[in-house]
């Protein structure tokens, strides 16, 4: 070998974030003058450089360079005995390099932080916080986690209350905080309480030894019932309380009193009947569709397909009737059914039923003589009814009209599409005899 090389320390001990020196002596034992040049090979490449860089000896001399080692404070340094390793490389004469061989031991350091999250939690008895400590230094390291509260409202349980954190890692422990009661009604409630995360000593700390850090969080108790569930719960008692003290005692008494008029107005206008107490008009049948006397009453049809029914007859009073109109459409086409009042009478409707079994579609529009009472879609109902505490009056001669423009038949109950559109309708009210 025309070259040699070797570190004066065989074992170099650096501290991160320090620089430590070594020397490395080189030998020339060739028959030129030569260059060498120098690469350092093994882990601590990234922080070791040679000073200087180039360094030229004649035959048989010697020379030596400096080795700089600053490993930087972090925890990609980890701590324990790595090699170090500098390649001699002759310029003239490559293939004579050779490599000077030494251990580096990098000292441990400790360093570390740790969080809660999150700080604030809204829970009605208890909520999970996640305590995670960072080791920054270049060893592991166990860190223990404890938790207090002044008050001593909160019950804690710390899943993992001592947990080793490797260098440049983060371990998660979970926190369960949990109120000792519950809170029924009013306000929320800040219960604060504190984290302390706390490392062991075996690695050297900035300060020996570390003291813990505090973390500060906060649990917001949340009442089960809510005051606006309150205040609801209030008011709908009061309404209650209303309700059968004022509201329903009045409408009793209003009902009543109703009652009795109409009862006295019929007395008036007809007289009381004989010794079975009947009202004169009215009949004395056991069914329904009965005349006075007991004779059936008259159906009479209309043109159009309207038909209509009455109850007992009577002077002066009137009575009960309703008529039926029947429409049948062909699809496009428009078609109108009527019921005529009688005449010399007065039909006084208070109910209005009307009928689309088949669901079709189109536009039903109602009239009661010279009023339109409404226009619906067909489409929009199977079956609607109509009722009014004032009668509408429809005087003798006049129509009540059911006006139908069929634009597609429905589907009746059997599942297959019908032919043309169907429509019924039912007015109901007071027939009577025209005052004029």
């Amino acid at each position: 070998m025309t070259t040699s090389a070797e570190l004066e320390l065989s074992r170099v001990v650096v501290t991160p974030g320090v620089q430590t020196t070594t020397t490395l002596a080189v030998r020339n034992d060739s028959d030129i003058v030569e260059a060498y040049q120098f690469e350092i090979v093994g882990e601590c490449a990234p922080w070791t450089t040679v000073d200087p860089p180039r360094l030229s000896l004649y035959p048989g001399t010697s020379g030596t360079v400096t080795v700089l080692l600053r490993p930087p404070r972090s925890p990609g340094v980890r701590a324990g005995e790595i090699p170090l390793g500098v390649r001699v490389v002759p310029t003239e004469r490559p293939e004579s390099g050779t490599v000077a061989e030494a251990t580096v031991l990098v000292e441990p350091f400790g360093q570390f932080r740790a969080e809660l999250a999150p700080r604030r939690r809204r829970a009605w008895r208890g909520a999970r916080f996640r305590v995670l400590p960072h080791n920054e230094g270049n060893t592991p390291v166990t860190v223990s986690s404890t938790a207090t509260q002044e008050e001593e409202q909160l019950r804690f349980r710390i899943d993992r209350q001592a947990v080793v954190v490797e260098p440049g890692g983060q371990v998660d422990a979970i926190a369960r905080v949990r109120a000792r009661s519950l809170i029924w009604f009013g306000r929320p409630v800040e219960r604060p309480f504190h984290l302390t995360a706390t490392p062991t000593t075996d690695p050297p700390f900035e300060r020996d030894p570390p003291r813990g850090q505090e973390l500060d969080g906060t649990l917001l108790q949340l009442p089960l019932l809510p005051r606006w569930l309150l205040a609801l719960v209030a008011a709908l008692l009061a309404l209650v309380l209303a309700w059968f003290a004022l509201v329903r005692p009045q409408v009793r008494s209003t009902a009543r009193q109703a009652a009795t008029n109409r009862t006295q107005q019929l007395a008036q206008a007809g007289g009381l009947g004989g010794a079975t107490g009947v009202p004169p008009g009215v009949g004395t049948g056991t069914g329904p569709g009965l005349a006075a006397g007991g004779g059936p009453a008259s159906a009479t049809g209309q043109p159009g397909g309207g038909t209509g029914s009455g109850g007992g007859g009577g002077t002066g009073v009137g009575q009960q009737s309703s008529a039926t109109i029947q429409v049948r459409t062909g699809g496009g086409a428009r078609r109108t059914g009527t019921y005529v009042v009688p005449a010399g009478k007065v039909f006084r409707i208070t109910d209005l039923l009307v009928a689309n079994s088949q669901g079709d579609e189109g536009v039903l529009t109602l009239r009661f003589g010279q009023r339109t009472i409404t226009t619906i879609a067909l489409e929009t109902f199977r079956n609607q009814d109509y009722h009014w505490v004032t009668p509408i009056d429809v005087p003798a001669k006049s129509s009540v009209v059911a006006d139908v423009v069929c634009s597609k038949p429905g589907t009746p109950a059997s599942g297959r599409q019908a032919e043309t559109c169907l429509e019924l309708l039912n007015v109901s009210g007071v027939l009577t005899d025209n005052p004029r």
